[in-house]
């Protein structure tokens, strides 16, 4: 037996099955659209929830690899703690067996025997590809050719093994690897972690049992392996993150494990005294994807109850204790990249939590003139600071989502979100100059006239509340607070204008202080120029809702 000519194929065979599996989940990742962007609100619900949303990611991206990679990015970000990120492993697990389903189709829907509705598929796809003017037509294009392409890669697979029946040697080590559970699990769990997919290596296992190589006990172990080899993958991308990003991946980790081990027990108490001719028995290709599915729905009600008992572990194999981030940490991670929808909603939160500190600064920043406490302005210009590391980070961030194969709502999104993180970091930089103002009025002794005290507070008022309504119209998409904005940065130019003429009158008749008169005119600037940019965030607010 030449065994060349059976691994060509196979390999080749198995990089088709690979390659329309991505195209296919790349498709419906597109066709999902905006849709993925309303799933970080479900994060904030609770385990059950996150179980939901775990598996509903999965089935579309067909990866639970890839989705327990996004866990870990989340967690590592801040985005998501590990009690939600433990609901979404949980149901990234059950996701993962809809290829299984989608290859085992051909068993029990006869009408999508591969070789015809691959090719047929293929064809479809590549029309609507070449005809298709829509950025949606190009998505379906991709989840039609893809589901060909899977196919007929678990076709030529299934071929190029059918002459493996007649070799006495290769029956044995599968007959071995079914009288001997640990090898099974080793076996599932080094080719997994090579290929790194687990839905590939169950698409290899399902081509071996089309051809009627695969006892069941065998299929039961490799299944088992399988689980604690798709693990490897989020272990990889956790290395150099945080403490609890690690933590993450190692809570993948002991839940594969310690629901392979649960089941094997079972399995071998099954196969060895229950039934053991049928653990000898050939398995087929639906009844591998009713023992995957099996086994990760039955993992996942078992453990749910004590899933917190798997976190305490994590954190303690990883030593971690979830403290507070440094707020000037920019809670984004590249991983999350992989979701372009998600990124560009984790972007979002991430510019609206800078806007919130700066709107924190302005509030301290109405009162430091006038109290001069040394805490608030170090307080000030240390939150300058850090507003300055979001900004750099925020913006680094959208320029590489910018650069992805995003819709062009998401390109202009993304616009509007630079824009807006620069008027944001501005604001800041006039709350950092105010407290330096604060800081010459201190080191020199003097301070504002009861007119003058009165006026900048009503400026301030002004302009405060400007940048209050922007932030809000930011966050709650709100028109009417956006129109607010411009309102009051109206208001703010005329008082501005009208305070400044007074106060040049009273400078002139002597009646304040000079050194303290030229900060009132520098803080008149600076609060004129922070209504200024809050109009900014405003305008760019009803640009994105025309």
């Amino acid at each position: 037996m030449n065994y060349l000519d059976i691994i060509i194929p196979f390999v080749g065979g198995l990089g088709m099955f690979i390659y329309g599996m991505q195209i296919m989940a790349q498709g419906l990742e597109n066709a999902a659209g905006n849709k993925m962007k309303t799933l970080l609100e479900v994060l904030t619900k609770n385990k059950l929830m996150g179980v939901l949303l775990g598996a509903a990611i999965t089935a579309v991206i067909q990866s639970s690899s890839a989705t327990t990679v996004m866990v870990v990015g989340f967690v590592n970000a801040g985005i998501m703690n590990l009690t939600q990120a433990m609901g979404v492993i949980m149901g990234a697990n059950v996701g993962t067996t809809v290829t299984g389903w989608l290859v085992s189709a051909v068993e029990w829907a006869k009408f999508l025997s591969p070789a015809k509705l691959a090719p047929i598929a293929v064809i479809l796809g590549v029309v609507i590809m070449l005809t298709g003017k829509r950025r949606s037509s190009k998505e379906i294009s991709s989840i039609i050719i893809g589901f060909g392409l899977l196919f007929i890669g678990i076709t030529t697979m299934s071929s190029a093994v059918e002459p493996l029946q007649e070799s006495e040697a290769f029956c044995g080590i599968l007959v071995t690897l079914g009288n001997n559970p640990i090898m099974g699990i080793l076996t599932g769990a080094l080719v997994t972690a090579v290929i790194q997919s687990s839905s590939a290596s169950v698409g290899i296992l399902q081509s071996l049992a089309a051809a009627g190589l695969v006892p069941f006990s065998a299929a039961v172990y490799i299944i088992m392996g399988q689980n604690i080899g798709t693990c490897v993958t989020a272990i990889l991308s956790s290395l150099g993150a945080k403490k609890n990003a690690k933590t993450a991946a190692l809570m993948h980790l002991l839940f594969n494990i310690i629901g392979s081990v649960i089941f094997s027990v079972f399995a071998i108490v099954f196969f060895e005294i229950i039934n053991p001719t049928m653990g000898a028995g050939m398995i087929s290709q639906t009844q591998i994807s009713m023992v995957h599915t099996a086994f990760n729905i039955g993992t996942t009600v078992l453990l749910f109850p004590v899933s917190g008992w798997i976190i305490s572990l994590a954190k303690k194999i990883g030593r971690v204790d979830e403290d507070g981030q440094d707020q000037s940490v920019v809670l984004l991670d590249d991983r999350i990249l992989e979701t372009p929808g998600i990124a560009l909603q984790s972007t979002v939160k991430e510019v609206a939590r800078m806007a919130k500190i700066v709107e924190e600064s302005l509030e301290v920043a109405k009162e430091v003139l006038f109290t001069l406490k040394e805490e608030d302005i170090q307080f000030l210009k240390e939150e300058e600071d850090t507003v300055d590391k979001l900004s750099a980070g925020i913006t680094n961030y959208a320029i590489k989502l910018s650069s992805l194969q995003i819709s062009e709502k998401e390109h202009q999104d993304v616009a509007h979100l630079l824009q807006m993180i620069s008027d944001i970091e501005r604001i800041s930089d006039y709350c950092e100059n105010i407290s330096e103002f604060a800081e010459t009025l201190y080191e020199k002794k003097v301070s504002f006239s009861e007119v003058g005290t009165a006026q900048l507070k009503e400026m301030l008022d002004v302009c405060a509340d400007s940048y209050k309504y922007a932030y809000e119209a930011f966050t709650e998409r709100s028109r009417e607070k956006a129109l607010k904005v411009i309102e009051k940065e109206t208001q703010a130019d005329d008082l501005e204008i009208t305070l400044r003429s007074k106060h040049i009158k009273r400078l002139a008749n002597n009646q304040c202080n000079t050194e303290a008169g030229v900060v009132f005119l520098d803080a008149l600037v600076c609060l004129e120029r922070i209504s200024d940019h809050a109009r900014n965030i405003a305008e760019e607010v009803l640009e994105q809702q025309a």
